[in-house]
């Protein structure tokens, strides 16, 4: 990462808490009045082949003693009422400036994969974690509607990680490197619009 991009990214989050501090303090309460604890949801991502870290978010499903694997249609009856609108909105991803002010995240990259995948497809992430993973992204402004329909149809684990490694990592590759090759300060910038955009449109 760039120290341009590292001042951009701690520019932003700052203010954002500043901005977003008492919306996320409400969040906070009303999580816990409606599904309890634990309010926060801390999964281990990778930020390179061999640094994890742990992504937070608010909690959106049920809790289950052993979880892995990416979520599809197997895992959607443990979303609970709350976790689906805060889902549809991404304020589930608030928590994630925490990340970003330490450095595990950027504002835009390839979003953060799980170990196991890391270690199943070594080859794709040695290329595409060369670049710091992010909260938004071209991979996730283009191919994320489309990762959930497809996931939606996969009522089991094993299809869930059929679907996700046949046809998910390789695409979703595909555009991190390309947003690799491309990126810029102002590259960033549109991604981020795009991202907004996009929010609005589906609030609608």
């Amino acid at each position: 990462m760039t120290w341009q991009k590292r001042i951009y990214d701690l520019f932003f989050a700052s203010l954002l808490v500043v901005i977003l501090g008492p919306v996320i303090l409400l969040l906070v309460v009303y999580i816990y009045i409606k599904q309890g604890r634990p309010l926060f949801y801390v999964a281990e991502r990778m930020k390179a082949p061999d640094e994890p870290f742990g992504l937070v978010k608010f909690r959106t499903m049920t809790v289950v003693d052993a979880d892995q694997g990416v979520s599809g249609a197997h895992k959607a009856s443990r979303v609970t009422p709350l976790g689906a609108r805060l889902r549809a909105k991404r304020m589930d991803e608030f928590p994630q400036l925490w990340n970003i002010l330490k450095g595990d995240l950027s504002f835009v990259g390839p979003r953060p994969p799980l170990r196991e995948y890391v270690e199943r497809f070594p080859e794709i992430y040695a290329e595409v974690l060369k670049s710091r993973p992010g909260v938004t992204g071209l991979a996730t402004i283009r191919f994320h509607k489309h990762e959930d329909r497809l996931l939606a149809r996969c009522t089991t684990a094993a299809q869930t990680d059929d679907i996700y490694c046949r046809i998910c990592v390789p695409r979703k590759a595909k555009l991190d490197l390309i947003y690799q090759r491309n990126q810029s300060m102002c590259y960033d910038f549109d991604l981020v619009f795009q991202t907004i955009a996009n929010l609005f449109r589906r609030s609608k």
